[in-house]
């Protein structure tokens, strides 16, 4: 048995797909085929289930999985050992994040962490589903760490540090009447509003959600952005009214009135996540040290 051939295992049962295996792992399919069909051979039971729909583990695959990963797992810790007798760390890091992510600094960050190891190549990746997705990949294990907004309690498998929260507050365009009343805006006066959103699955519209099914209201949503930062464009063009986090930074607010909101249960929290499961790499640890010095967490703000 190759490591690689557990290398090749371990990334068909976290895309479920030969196909996304290859291309994470920068080879062809026929390789990764071929390394799965030879581990099997020597294994003896089959790992996977396969149709031309679908990719399944076994009783067989799912038992040798958490095992695979804990090989893997040990044979990088045995070379970042090696590495770090050097005095140099090596190695790379996927991180998740969002398309508009204006606090923290990331690229400011990761200036800092490149400074300290520049023989770690970083990976940037967003996800079309928001949080939702990103946290997908961090259980898949695609991801080393991810910033993430999770109203609620964090997923099982997950450790994570709250680093930023802020109340929500409500764009409107200028001209609206909502904006020619002081004081905080009630939901109950925003039901017949056309609202735009992000898509299920962005940190921002799972807390909206909440609050009007708790409040037993209803909105409709008539534009969905994954761009967060083109919702004020829509709502100044007339299209509708939106809730932004910490709206009034980073955001060209002319033309637009930002109104603040009564429930204070309209918040908007940032974090970051790990997984809770994984041996997490000398890399990792490293740049979980820079986020620690760089962004400590925020007091709760009012």
């Amino acid at each position: 048995m190759e490591l690689r051939q557990l290398e090749y295992f371990v990334a068909v049962a976290e895309e479920l797909s030969f196909t996304r295996a290859a291309a994470r792992l920068h080879v062809v399919q026929s390789a990764v085929s071929a390394a799965i069909r030879s581990l099997e051979r020597e294994l003896g039971p089959t790992l996977f289930e396969r149709s031309s729909q679908r990719v399944a583990l076994t009783s067989a695959g799912a038992a040798l999985l958490p095992e695979a990963r804990n090989t893997l797992d040990a044979a990088r810790a045995a070379r970042e050992a090696a590495q770090l007798s050097e005095g140099r760390l090596r190695g790379t890091l996927h991180i998740g994040t969002f398309a508009s992510l204006i606090r923290p600094d990331l690229p400011q960050i990761l200036g800092r962490f490149h400074r300290l190891h520049p023989a770690v190549t970083l990976r940037l990746a967003v996800s079309p589903r928001g949080s939702a997705g990103l946290v997908e990949r961090l259980l898949a294990g695609s991801l080393d760490l991810a910033f993430v907004s999770l109203p609620g309690d964090p997923p099982a498998g997950l450790r994570v540090r709250e680093i930023y929260t802020a109340p929500m507050a409500l764009l409107v365009p200028a001209e609206h009447p909502l904006a020619r009343s002081d004081g905080p805006r009630e939901l109950t006066e925003l039901v017949e509003e056309p609202f735009i959103d992000t898509p299920p699955g962005y940190g921002n519209r799972e807390v909206t959600d909440r609050a009007f099914a708790r409040a037993g209201l209803h909105r409709q949503v008539v534009l969905e952005a994954t761009d967060v930062g083109t919702v004020a464009s829509y709502v100044r063009a007339g299209l509708g009214v939106a809730f932004l986090h910490d709206s009034t930074s980073g955001v060209d607010s002319r033309g637009l009135a930002v109104l603040p909101l009564a429930d204070p249960a309209l918040r908007w929290t940032l974090s970051v996540a790990v997984s809770a499961t994984r041996r997490a790499s000398a890399p990792l640890r490293a740049l979980l040290e820079v986020l620690e010095t760089s962004v400590p967490t925020d007091p709760p703000q009012s």
